[in-house]
């Protein structure tokens, strides 16, 4: 495996990773593997591009050399990034599946077991149909969801030192967000001074750019900022997502101004009891449903009206846009028997929806868990930040 000097890790984690999914091919029967999702895509390879909305994967056979199929323009990235040697490209007049049927047939993989991630955002439905109907019978082709994310759940030392950087610079963009806050100021103000710090302490463009909303607009789900202008007595519910070569660190928190009333000040105190509960519980052995329970029975016994009206949490990682979350692999919610392990890192929302009826606000945290509990990514102020 050759190894470039701007790829993400070392050749070995690479060899790793590609020799622990073989492994998992072999456990499923399966001869070669079709990878087609953007994260998996880089996972294994290093490959990055904003133009993963052309059809792209990475042929992954049992035995012999893996090879990419992409778009011709997207080539370059293949060549000079990743440790991939054979490409088959295709030209925008050309076409993708007849391009992967042949590279198939080429290497010898067509009359094969073959696994493709029916889920794939990136692998539309017309397009599998169409692959589908390239061979002479589908019974071969099986669907290998997961088998990939199987593998990302949990993170090496290499990555979890990725995610500090990350979230260093999210930490870093909140820290400029909340400072900015202020009467008469508006999101769009509060949200150039997040961007411009974050990506001055070095982080890179994140799957989702920094949620900013105040006063009633905190209600809208998955709002952000659109000029508004901060009232005093209005809240600001801030949260950003820090990334460095695709790898992210997410954090919530919540700004007041001219004071903070009871009822925020009752929310502040649920959501700072459930992390510091989280932070006993949260260690190996534990189960995802057991955190879920732990969070949302803590927000929810409130005098304030308001509800967890989201799971508590999801594994965060690797991410290319429309979400940072890796909630798809898995999510902190209930009746999840999945046991906590090593290297897992989540993004932990005990956020409350619905103070007083109109309010959100939310404190939330990044954590990953060690051999013997868990530990924050960060070491910024949980508080709310109140500007009199």
């Amino acid at each position: 495996m050759r190894e470039r000097d701007d790829m993400t890790f070392p050749a070995g984690e690479y060899q790793r990773r590609l020799r622990e999914l073989r492994d998992r091919m072999e456990r499923r029967r399966l001869d070669a593997v079709i990878i087609s999702d953007p994260e998996n895509l880089f996972y294994l390879t290093d490959h990055q591009t904003t133009g993963y909305s052309f059809f792209q994967c990475l042929v992954v056979p049992l035995e012999g050399e893996p090879f990419a199929v992409t778009r011709k323009m997207e080539e370059s990235n293949i060549i000079q990034r990743t440790w991939v040697d054979v490409t088959r490209p295709y030209s925008d007049y050309g076409d993708a599946m007849q391009m992967l049927h042949s590279s198939l047939r080429e290497f010898g993989l067509h009359d094969k077991r073959i696994g493709y991630e029916r889920n794939s955002y990136f692998f539309p439905a017309y397009q599998q149909d169409r692959f589908r109907g390239l061979f002479d019978t589908e019974d071969k082709l099986r669907d290998c969801f997961g088998i990939v994310e199987e593998g990302r759940i949990t993170k090496s030392e290499h990555e979890i030192a990725l995610m500090r950087r990350a979230a260093v610079a999210a930490e870093a963009g909140m820290k400029a967000g909340l400072e900015a806050v202020a009467p008469g100021v508006n999101e769009n103000e509060v949200a150039a001074e997040v961007s411009r710090a974050m990506f001055a302490a070095g982080g890179e463009w994140p799957a989702v750019m920094p949620y900013i909303t105040s006063g009633p607009r905190t209600m809208i789900g998955h709002a952000t900022w659109e000029g508004r202008e901060i009232q005093g007595g209005d809240h600001v519910f801030l949260e950003v997502g820090g990334c460095l070569r695709r790898y992210h660190a997410a954090i919530m928190r919540t700004a007041v101004t001219g004071g903070q009333s009871d009822s925020m000040k009752e929310a502040e105190e649920v959501m700072l009891c459930a992390l510091e509960a989280l932070y006993k519980l949260a260690a190996p052995g534990v189960t995802v449903s057991d955190i879920d329970r732990c969070i949302r029975d803590i927000i929810n016994d409130n005098d304030v009206d308001a509800y967890l009206i989201t799971r508590a949490g999801y594994s965060i990682g690797i991410a290319f846009p429309p979400s940072w979350d890796e909630g798809y692999i898995l999510s902190i919610q209930q009746a999840d028997p999945t046991v906590l392990v090593p290297g897992m890192t989540f993004h932990i929302i005990p956020w409350m929806w619905g103070v007083d009826g109109d309010k959100t606000c939310g404190i939330s945290d990044t954590i990953v868990i060690t051999e013997d509990g868990c530990e924050s990514l960060f070491t910024l102020d949980k508080a709310m930040t109140v500007v009199e």
